[in-house]
């Protein structure tokens, strides 16, 4: 009998899920991943705190191990809520790859008017280091992100550099 871990189905969700199973295999436990999709993967045109916040993103994780179709999730730290709902625990903390924010854009860096980021943190910096700027909720997983920015929506997107590694993305920047 194989393990079941749930994972969202992007692609940064699917290869960290993908690396857990393969440190499972090493260790000779098998393990299914299982896509689920949660409502922060299809309320992608509102606010994170409009649909439920940081948590937005574990909840159907959660809720399918409660229900029993899954037995573990993996998540990014980021995303998993401080207060964890009765029965469940986070039970393994991976290796923390690089904690740098990376802002990727593609004309010169003094054109930059427009930065695209959904983290509060993140535009909070932003504004400290340039009051001028101006920040524009940016949503969607990664390659979305990276669209945007090619389709010139946003002059700059601000994104974590680990989940650029883990996808093995190099951008201008």
């Amino acid at each position: 009998m194989s393990l079941r871990i749930g994972t969202r189905g992007s692609a940064l969700a699917l290869v960290q899920t993908e690396n857990v199973v393969g440190m499972l295999a090493d260790r000779g436990i098998e393990a299914e991943i299982i896509t689920i999709t949660t409502a922060g993967d299809t309320a992608t045109h509102v606010p994170l705190h409009a649909i439920g916040g940081q948590g937005v993103f574990v909840r159907a994780l959660d809720d399918a191990i409660l229900r029993g179709e899954i037995d573990a999730a993996v998540h990014s730290m980021k995303d998993i809520p401080a207060a964890r709902p009765a029965g469940l625990t986070c039970s393994a903390v991976l290796e923390r790859d690089s904690p740098a924010d990376f802002l990727a854009y593609e004309g010169p860096l003094d054109a930059v008017r427009i930065v695209g980021s959904s983290s509060t943190r993140r535009r909070a910096q932003v504004l400290r280091a340039d009051p001028t700027l101006e920040v524009k909720q940016l949503r969607g997983n990664v390659d979305t992100r990276i669209r945007k920015l090619h389709e010139g929506q946003y002059d700059a997107i601000m994104l974590a550099e680990a989940g650029l590694q883990r996808l093995g993305l190099q951008l201008p920047g």
